[in-house]
């Protein structure tokens, strides 16, 4: 029987600070010592959990142990939030973004150690040169191995730590197809390249986005292209034959009621075959749409993975079902044969 991998991809995980004070409610409910972040994402677990290789997008650094936590537009997130993503079920979170660099070199090091330390490998962002040149390869438990590679549009106008340009990746195609054939040559059966790019709360793809995907999926080396910043979604389509993710939205935030459409985000979910020994395809494409809620009063912020949360009557149906039809629409703006939406 062939060996196959299932690969799940998602929205940013963009800590606002009310997202914190969700947490400390959670934790007077669940008697955590101070912040509890598993009950905001619980919906996605079942989801999360069924994946080979399930990979989370870290937007923003992380705060030193107990803080100063801080806002946008420099983020700096509480560590609690680490036991969260592994409890939920990601194995790798994608840490190149344009907030990468929003609390110093010493931020994207301890960024690093806290997915570490909960048993998160990190894509995107190295606090050693020797790890910036080693590809990133997760072994699922059948034993297929699948290369991350990350890299952002830009750092906010801040600058890489002095004498670190390895520390981060901006864009460029040319080096993403380098590190695919590194990869490859290291073992990897499968490549998957995350590019944190597009125009903020546009659900069309930019002129940088289209470029670059032509240019990386031309490559035999890679395998699917995945992608978040723009905070709403973007669509899924093929590009030289091969699944484009180009923007999931949000997966958790709270941007605030200006801007509603970033309450709504998807997971898509990419299965490869072994077609031929050391030779995977794709052979099946879904999404499913998310909708956040707000925090409001008592009442903490929650992500819900629509199809799960209608079957289950929980969450809200007619804004998720609200969602869901504006999402599915942007999905397929670009055709996207052989998608389907979990049902």
């Amino acid at each position: 029987m062939p060996r196959t991998a299932t690969i799940n991809v998602s929205g940013d995980l963009l800590w606002h600070n009310s997202l914190w004070r969700s947490a400390e409610l959670d934790a007077r409910r669940t008697g955590a010592k101070k912040l509890d972040f598993v009950p905001q994402l619980a919906s996605l677990t079942e989801y999360v959990t069924q994946a080979d290789l399930a990979i989370c997008h870290s937007e923003v650094p992380f705060a030193p142990a107990n803080g100063p936590y801080q806002n946008y537009p420099l983020f700096a997130a509480p560590q609690e939030i680490a036991p969260a993503i592994k409890a939920t079920g990601w194995d790798l979170c994608t840490t190149a973004s344009n907030h990468t660099m929003d609390q110093g070199w010493e931020g994207l090091v301890r960024t690093i150690e806290v997915h570490h330390t909960a048993d998160i490998l990190t894509a995107g962002s190295y606090a050693t040169e020797e790890a910036a040149r080693t590809p990133v390869i997760y072994t699922t438990d059948g034993g297929v191995k699948v290369a991350v590679i990350s890299q952002t549009y830009g750092l906010n106008g801040i600058s890489k730590a002095k004498g670190k340009e390895w520390s981060v990746e901006l864009l460029n195609a040319e080096l993403a197809v380098e590190q695919a054939k590194a990869a490859k040559a290291a073992g990897a059966d499968i490549v998957a390249v995350h590019i944190h790019a597009g125009d903020e709360y546009s659900r069309k793809i930019n002129a940088q986005q289209a470029a670059y995907a032509q240019a990386v999926t031309a490559a035999p080396e890679v395998d699917v292209l995945f992608g978040q910043h723009a905070h709403v979604v973007q669509p899924i389509t093929k590009v030289n034959n091969k699944w484009v993710v180009y923007g999931a939205g949000n997966l958790i935030a709270a941007s605030g009621p200006a801007k509603p459409h970033t309450y709504d985000g998807y997971m898509a979910q990419i299965t490869f075959t072994e077609e031929s020994p050391g030779k995977f395809v794709a052979t099946a494409a879904e999404y499913a749409p998310t909708y956040i809620t707000r925090h409001s009063g008592g009442s903490p912020a929650r992500v819900y993975l629509i199809p799960d949360a209608l079957k289950a009557g929980t969450g809200p149906a007619a804004e998720m079902q609200k969602s869901a039809a504006r999402t599915r629409e942007t999905v397929y703006s670009l055709g996207a044969d052989g998608l389907t939406e979990r049902q």
